[in-house]
């Protein structure tokens, strides 16, 4: 399959750039725990005739004329989202994750009130109520954190919320290794009258593939992204619950109008296909295997890092993620870390960690997923040997450490970058990295 026949004739500079992406793709090691690979017949869908087409409204409620098909497009995500959910309404228009939460805000809250979200350092995300965040200046923020263990503390979070009477709690996160408690947050919820939403963009594929509980029963709101551990395109989905309808029977048509005409205007019809295409994938019992190796991959990767004297937070995983606590290398040392590990090929993010003793700019953590690796067949065995690979990477670059003066920062990392270059270990693993993806291609269609 010749993919980019027509932008290699019409654009040979951005042929060059789609060509030099998909080769870094395919010669590295994806492992930031957002990012996969879709199937070819998903990419097809969001490639499709459908980026045409413009259709602001919902199925059989349109502004604009032609839209008998997308209408027919729209209903099948939906109804693959409900059956697979297990839920009872599904909006599948969000753009990505945070307008999706967004709009449960503007469904549900108005300015000044109290939400309750894990903290950002903590592991939480942006959008559940991070004082730079819109989402913490238009609302009262009151966080709630992990034990020192790692762990989500749950009594911490009764006690909030039992004393700020919050209006909507958010369960869910960016950078949490364990398992969500979703039934104790119901039980809060229900003491203290909240909405309680579980933003499960991270683990949404793993709730399909049964493999981590899903929350239905316990919130009234689901959001998820579609790119993550579901594997599909770069969208997001807002899903009312049974649980939801029952505390509010109107809730379903305040989050549609919330959505639109509320915070967008016309959906990317191309990437509801996606998401259709998607969901029918993670219907099939080879997704729930798929589900399945992805944990034990990541527990895999766990168990290989700690060997190789690595500490993770919590210690390990129950999810598709490895959070790094590099707090005994020194000062800010998360960045050089990811820098090292993306010249050996190793694609990962530097991340905060619990009581991070830096900043979120020069974090002491690293985040590692294993999803992408597990979508190319990669198994435990790949695991065990990734694992060394990144720990000889890290200890490659001991020693350095990031200035407490700021002026010294930039020209401190400058010097770092040449110096890697120059390192005969990290050589050795990008040479052992290539080695290793060349027997796991992708994407062999694309040429």
């Amino acid at each position: 399959m010749v993919w980019f026949d027509r932008i290699r004739e019409a654009d040979p500079e951005l042929f060059g750039m789609l060509v030099e992406e998909l080769k870094r793709q395919r010669e590295g090691l994806e492992m930031i725990p957002s990012e996969n690979f879709t199937s070819m017949a998903v990419m097809q869908a969001v490639g499709s005739v459908l980026t045409n087409k413009y259709s602001e409204g919902y199925s059989g409620k349109r502004y604009y004329g032609g839209n008998q098909f997308i209408d027919k497009i729209e209903r099948l995500a939906i109804a693959r989202a409900k059956a697979l959910f297990v839920v009872p309404h599904a909006n599948v228009q969000p753009y990505s994750g945070s307008p999706a939460n967004f709009a449960v805000y503007m469904a549900l809250c108005k300015p000044g009130d109290t939400i309750m979200g894990q903290n950002l350092t903590d592991g939480g995300h942006l959008t559940h109520g991070w004082k730079t965040s819109v989402t913490g200046k238009l609302f009262n923020s009151v966080p709630y954190h992990v034990r020192p263990d790692g762990y989500i503390d749950i009594d911490e979070a009764r006690r909030l919320a039992k004393e700020n009477r919050p209006v909507l709690i958010w369960v869910g996160s960016t950078a949490y290794t364990r398992r969500f408690p979703f039934e104790e947050f119901g039980e809060i919820a229900d003491e203290t009258g909240a909405y309680l939403a579980a933003d499960i963009s991270h683990i949404s594929g793993l709730v399909a593939g049964g493999v981590h509980q899903s929350p239905a029963k316990f919130v009234h709101i689901i959001t998820t992204t579609t790119h993550k551990t579901l594997r599909g395109p770069r969208g997001a989905m807002i899903m009312v619950t049974e649980k939801g309808l029952e505390k509010d029977p109107g809730l379903d048509d305040k989050i549609d109008k919330a959505v639109f005409p509320g915070l967008q205007g016309g959906p990317h019809d191309h990437v509801t296909a996606g998401i259709a295409a998607a969901l029918l994938e993670a219907s099939k019992p080879e997704f729930s295997e798929y589900a399945k190796q992805i944990v034990r991959n990541a527990r895999a990767l766990a168990s290989s890092l700690d060997s190789n004297g690595i500490r993770l937070v919590t210690g390990g995983t129950d999810n598709h993620m490895v959070l790094i606590d590099l707090t005994p290398m020194g000062r800010g040392t998360g960045i050089f870390v990811q820098e090292a590990l993306d010249y050996v090929g190793i694609t990962t993010n530097k991340n905060t960690i619990p009581n991070d003793p830096s900043s979120a700019f020069y974090p002491s953590g690293i985040r590692l997923g294993t999803p992408a690796l597990t979508t190319r067949g990669m198994k435990e065995k790949e695991m065990d040997i990734i694992g060394a690979m990144i720990a000889r990477s890290i200890f490659a670059v001991k020693g350095y450490e990031m200035p407490e003066a700021k002026e010294d920062r930039q020209g401190y990392i400058m010097t770092f970058r040449e110096s890697i270059s120059k390192n005969a270990e990290l050589a050795k693993v990008r040479e052992e990295v290539a080695a290793l993806c060349s027997s796991f291609p992708l994407y062999p269609e694309i040429r």
